[in-house]
């Protein structure tokens, strides 16, 4: 299911990624979500590995936290 906000996001993304890289999960994934229509049950599976691939271009984890690169 698509998120409408950043609030909308499951707790361990919210809990770990500062606000850029939850907009960055959140526009992914909704791209994904609409791409991946046809995939059925898997459809939400990649549109999160969608999203988290997005999210690592742009961001590192260091430590315990996610900053950028």
């Amino acid at each position: 299911m698509p998120y409408a906000t950043e609030k909308d996001l499951p707790p361990s993304v919210r809990a770990h990624l500062p606000l850029h890289a939850q907009e960055i999960f959140r526009a992914a994934f909704n791209s994904a979500w609409d791409e991946y229509a046809d995939q059925g049950e898997r459809r939400e599976e990649t549109a999160h590995r969608v999203a988290w691939a997005a999210v690592k271009r742009l961001y590192r984890k260091q430590g315990r936290q996610w900053v950028p690169i």
